[in-house]
């Protein structure tokens, strides 16, 4: 049997996190601007996320990094609506509910910072992780919130808190 941590991200996890957000991107002919892909931001997630209401979760199966996702205010939002941010996994650990606890980390998380709403935007191609998050009570909108940046992103979806 596996074992599954989740922590907080660290510097010394920056490089592997960008490497898995880079590569899923790829794999799915995402690697573009307007995506995560280009967020320069990518390779120092552990400095982004270190600032208040935010937090990034690393997945590690017997140590080795799965993937993660965040959680930060909704950029040009609301101060109650926060983001679930780049949610990614590597293909090996997927369908293993690792994905699952991540994001009921960060939905926890948000709730104790007292966002009302958490709001993500994905991509068509990216099939499950909109049933991911359709099961966890995200609906769709019919436009964005906030000011991302991601104008490749045409799904956007909302959950209430």
């Amino acid at each position: 049997m596996s074992s599954i941590t989740i922590s907080l991200i660290q510097p010394d996890d920056n490089q592997t996190i960008a490497y898995i957000v880079r590569s899923v991107l790829t794999d799915f002919g995402l690697n573009r601007p307007g995506t995560a892909f280009a967020d320069t931001a990518l390779d120092h997630l552990s400095e982004i996320y270190n600032v208040p209401r935010s937090v990034y979760y690393v997945a590690r199966v017997d140590g080795e990094i799965a993937g993660g996702a965040g959680i930060y205010p909704l950029e040009g939002g609301p101060a109650h609506i926060c983001e679930l941010q780049k949610m990614y996994l590597l293909p090996a650990f997927r369908g293993k509910g690792i994905a699952r606890t991540i994001i009921e980390n960060c939905l926890d998380f948000a709730r104790k910072e007292n966002y009302t709403h958490c709001y993500l935007e994905t991509m068509p191609e990216l099939v499950q992780a909109v049933k991911l998050y359709e099961y966890f009570g995200f609906y769709h909108l019919d436009g964005p919130l906030g000011n991302t940046g991601h104008f490749t992103c045409i799904n956007w979806m909302l959950k209430e808190l």
